[in-house]
């Protein structure tokens, strides 16, 4: 069953914690689909009026602002030997290759990291362990994760929805001509959104060879 059709048999409030509790678990340092929950929720709300996508989006944010705290809590106490041990766990995701890219992430470019971290899925995950594990002042990624968790969890529940609310209209007039077109602005607005966070990300610098 796919997740958006699983959705439409449990009652909104349980919709309401799902998504908050998969985000901030997720946020938290855990893997879990967190974005393909969101999207499917807010898809969901534009169809259906019992899902209230205003409580939605605020359940969505708070999940991933307590979520990214909780793991920095966690990643503060923790330190290096939890990365380690997360490393042990789940190699897919905390491999020595991954917490390299998302430490040289962090280390240049500090609360922009945090907040543009949102819209990687990578960084989503290590965003608020690792900012603790680097002991970056609580107050300054306070503010990051505050800043990014509105705007991603806010700015994608009312993109999908609102795309959601156009499809079904345009459904209604042009058939699978408005759906497709629908699908495209859903599609593209994420592409951009993602593309303006990996311009933010680190590039690794090329190694300068000398001559003898």
């Amino acid at each position: 069953m796919h997740v958006q059709e699983w959705l439409e048999t449990v009652p909104a409030v349980a919709v309401y914690a799902l998504v908050g509790l998969v985000i901030g678990l997720e946020s938290l340092g855990i893997p879990l689909p967190g974005e393909i929950i969101l999207v499917s929720s807010a898809l969901l709300a534009s169809q259906h009026g019992d899902i209230d996508p205003v409580v939605l989006g605020a359940c969505a944010t708070a999940g991933a602002i307590i979520g990214d705290s909780i793991g920095y809590a966690i990643g503060r106490r923790g330190g290096r030997p939890l990365l380690a041990w997360l490393g042990a766990k789940f190699p897919r995701h905390f491999s020595e290759g991954h917490i390299a890219t998302a430490e040289r992430s962090f280390k240049k470019w500090g609360m922009w990291a945090v907040f543009f971290g949102r819209f990687v899925a990578l960084l989503r995950i290590f965003a608020g362990p690792l900012a603790g594990v680097l002991r970056m002042p609580y107050w300054k990624f306070l503010i990051a994760n505050v800043l990014g968790g509105i705007v991603w969890a806010g700015g994608t529940t009312a993109v999908i929805y609102y795309v959601g609310i156009v499809a079904e209209s345009w459904l209604k007039r042009f058939s699978w001509l408005g759906l497709v077109l629908a699908v495209l602005i859903g599609v593209t607005s994420m592409l951009v959104l993602k593309r303006k966070a990996k311009k933010a990300a680190p590039r690794t610098p090329e190694p300068v060879v000398t001559a003898d």
